[in-house]
């Protein structure tokens, strides 16, 4: 699985890989926006060249993946992901909206966190026609249409909490002042229990790993950036109670220390 996130970059370092494949992202039909965010499509050709290991920041979405290994749904990743790429080859992803694959599984989607479970689990034995069909197209149209036909097939009713989970995490997202729970709880009028028991039944990962995502992910766009950063100063902004925490959070999710991880990727060269 490989993906790309708007505002927020799923790929560390993206100049690193280009030229190593490319993704587009496609958007759903209406009827199909309130379960997906998109559909994104990555292809390689690295024949004759060395294979490639690139790192995917963990993100609170469920994904259905079309590939020539198989069609597989993966779970929320709260660590980082890393797929090798070699030869040639291309996927057809499908990015569920946070909380939104939990109609379609009929159960806690916390059972699929840190997983890698075959389609047909879920969508029977069409997947895998699917997912034939989608390796034998030819345009990226093509495969998305095929995709959106299967997802239509076995789409479940509307679920009205789904969405309101979905606007949860979206809501923690781009509020960079929501950092405590009790926050979310009083914006939205639900006590922490009840919202504790809607992530784990909806996304899979708890509030707060939502939140500490977030705040992550501005820490790992500050080092991508290849710009000398005051790591204390750093973790005040983005809410810590001081640089120790952030630290711990940083490697406990990213493999490494914030500053390590800085140190992999030196700044880019100018256009």
């Amino acid at each position: 699985m490989l993906e790309g996130v708007a505002g927020v970059r799923a790929v560390p370092r993206p100049e690193g890989a280009a030229g190593r494949f490319t993704l587009v992202r496609h958007g759903p039909e209406p009827d199909l926006a309130s379960f997906v965010d998109w559909f994104w499509i990555v292809r390689w050709d690295l024949c004759g060249q060395p294979a490639y290991e690139q790192s995917i920041l963990p993100h609170p979405n469920v994904h259905l993946a079309f590939e020539a290994r198989g069609a597989r749904v993966h779970g929320v990743d709260t660590k980082v992901f890393s797929r090798r790429l070699d030869g040639a080859g291309k996927v057809l992803g499908v990015r569920f909206r946070p909380g939104c694959f939990r109609p379609f599984c009929g159960a806690p989607t916390s059972s699929l966190t840190d997983r890698i479970v075959p389609a047909a689990t879920y969508f029977g034995q069409a997947s895998r026609a699917a997912n034939e069909a989608i390796m034998a197209a030819g345009t990226d149209e093509e495969m998305a249409a095929i995709a959106t036909g299967l997802l239509r097939a076995a789409a479940p009713p509307p679920d009205p909490v789904a969405g309101q989970v979905a606007e949860m995490v979206g809501r923690i997202t781009s509020d960079r002042e929501l950092r405590r729970v009790g926050q979310l709880t009083d914006q939205f009028g639900m006590g922490e229990r009840m919202l504790q028991r809607l992530f784990a039944q909806y996304v899979g990962v708890s509030p707060k790993w939502v939140m500490r995502r977030a705040r992550l992910h501005e820490a790992a766009l500050r080092a991508d950036s290849g710009e000398e950063i005051d790591w204390a100063a750093l973790a005040t902004d983005l809410g810590y109670a001081d640089q120790s925490h952030l630290t711990r959070d940083f490697t406990a999710t990213l493999g490494v220390p914030p500053a390590r991880y800085a140190s992999r990727y030196p700044p880019a060269t100018p256009a």
